[in-house]
């Protein structure tokens, strides 16, 4: 049964019955296992890297919906390296051959022979961590929800691969079953999830493992610097519980959360969570959570309450500057991609057909993982909301921080894209704190500032935010005073 297991093949997402009957061969399997890597936290204060940060490889796991996963390919492979994990049948010469056949070439494409049991990476591969904000990238690997041994071993292997420290949270007392279609983070310490994290760690959920919330809360502090873990009500029609279905944080201090006609399948406990957070938290800025509003569509009149299947499109995942969304040829396609467009100015927002794995309860995020780059130059920005001064200058400030140091910042502004931007030097608020600033002079009431921020780290390296800048940037709007007259009739 051991070695069956070992072996084992499944396309379902969520746990299976079958799959239940297995767990107790799973657990053998693991603690039988040898430690192959650190089993304590890192000694040094971490951070886990948000989705939008540089990447240096996406990874895929070629197992099954092939013509989706070239499409992903087509998406990624001009944005960073593509890791394609692989395990016979599957040959580099015959994925090569599959892909040249849907005019996909090779180009920054490496092939990773591993053994694989599914093609869910987002659950099952490696979350890239740094120490000390930005020094030694880290691969942290949990104890995979699912009776996958093979599958669970993915972070092994990637680490390996880009030969980064690996920190397992496998064993006692650290010991952390988790799943990442149900977690994501604001890369400053801010974690979310579904209450499924919870179930998955309690006996009843037949891992071996036991932990109050607590315990669970230190642990993602010791391993993954998550400092304030919010937890959601689980949905009453999404079978596995992964907030990726129906929310995607796409910055700091931005949700996209689906939205269902009123009173529809999952809508009502998704606008429950979403006033759970506006209500109890703030941003990472100490300000309230911007929310932008997507579609959750219909299956050809049927929605998950009633047969129809999950169609989302926060299950979307970024490729450095592009935006990979899930479609479904039906017409909400054109305003979701829409949404990400304006929401997200600059990135190439492509949408790939979906319709062959959402039945199977996931999209685009859950076969897609991101690792993180070896040197990030770290900018975050809070960007300046519309006002109506037109006398002051405005004040942006950033959070900048490379490991060799910043030697110097840039913030980039303009009233119109199309004739360029002008260059104003940042100056440093607080060194101890990484923060930098600069005045962007008053403007006039009606127009629409936007502008970016480059950095120059010591080692030489540049880096801009937003991403695409200069085509990428962040606006605001400098309002027009409307005056109201009122004529007083005696």
């Amino acid at each position: 049964m051991l070695m069956s297991l070992c072996s084992y093949s499944q396309t379902e997402h969520r746990l299976t019955e079958e799959e239940k009957l297995l767990l107790p061969y799973y657990n053998q399997l693991r603690a039988a296992a040898p430690s192959v890597a650190f089993v304590t936290p890192p000694s040094s204060p971490v951070r886990t890297m948000a989705e939008w940060e540089e990447l240096q490889a996406f990874v895929i796991a070629w197992k099954t919906y092939p013509s989706m996963l070239r499409e992903i390919v087509r998406a990624a492979k001009s944005e960073t390296t593509v890791f394609l994990l692989y395990e016979a049948p599957d040959t580099p010469t015959s994925i090569t051959n599959y892909l040249s056949a849907g005019g996909v070439d090779t180009v920054n494409v490496q092939m990773i022979n591993t053994p694989l049991n599914s093609v869910w990476s987002r659950d099952y591969g490696p979350w890239s961590i740094y120490i000390n904000d930005v020094d030694t990238l880290c691969i942290i690997d949990w104890i995979y929800n699912r009776p996958r041994p093979d599958d669970d071993l993915v972070p092994v292997a990637v680490a390996g691969f880009i030969n980064a420290p690996l920190y397992q949270t496998t064993t006692t007392p650290s010991d952390l079953v988790h799943t990442g279609g149900n977690f994501m983070c604001d890369g400053f310490g801010t974690g979310f999830s579904s209450d499924l994290i919870l179930t998955d760690n309690l006996p009843a959920a037949g891992f071996n493992v036991n932990h109050s919330e607590a315990e669970i809360d230190t642990i993602m502090s010791q391993f993954m610097g998550i400092s304030r873990y919010i937890k959601m009500n689980t949905l009453p029609y999404d079978q596995i519980h992964h907030i990726d279905m129906h929310m995607k944080l796409i910055d700091e201090e931005t949700l996209v959360m689906g939205q269902y006609p009123a009173g529809i399948a999952d809508g009502p406990q998704i606008e429950a969570n979403l006033q759970y957070i506006l209500s109890n938290f703030m941003s990472v800025y100490g300000t309230p959570y911007k929310v932008i509003r997507i579609p959750m569509p219909d299956d050809n009149n049927a929605y998950p309450s009633n047969g129809g299947d999950y169609f989302t499109y926060t299950n979307s995942s970024f490729i450095n500057k592009t935006l990979i969304v899930p479609t479904y040829n039906i017409p909400e396609d054109t305003i979701a991609l829409n949404i990400y467009r304006q929401a997200l100015p600059g990135y190439t927002v492509t949408g790939i057909n979906s319709l062959n794995s959402i039945p199977a309860l996931g999209a685009l995020h859950c076969i897609t993982k991101e690792v993180g780059v070896n040197d990030p130059l770290l900018i975050s920005h809070q960007e300046l909301q519309d006002t109506y001064d037109t006398i002051s200058g405005y004040v942006a400030n950033a959070f900048i921080k490379h490991r060799t140091g910043i030697t110097s910042a840039t913030l980039y502004y303009t009233t119109d894209t199309s004739i360029g931007y002008t260059a104003i030097p940042m100056y440093i608020l607080s060194s101890a704190n990484d923060s930098w600033g600069a005045v962007i002079p008053s403007q006039q009431a009606g127009t629409t500032v936007y502008y970016y921020i480059s950095a120059n780290s010591t080692s030489g390296k540049t880096q801009v935010r937003p991403m695409p800048a200069p085509s990428g940037f962040f606006s605001f709007n400098v309002l027009q005073v409307t005056e109201v007259n009122e004529e007083i009739k005696i």
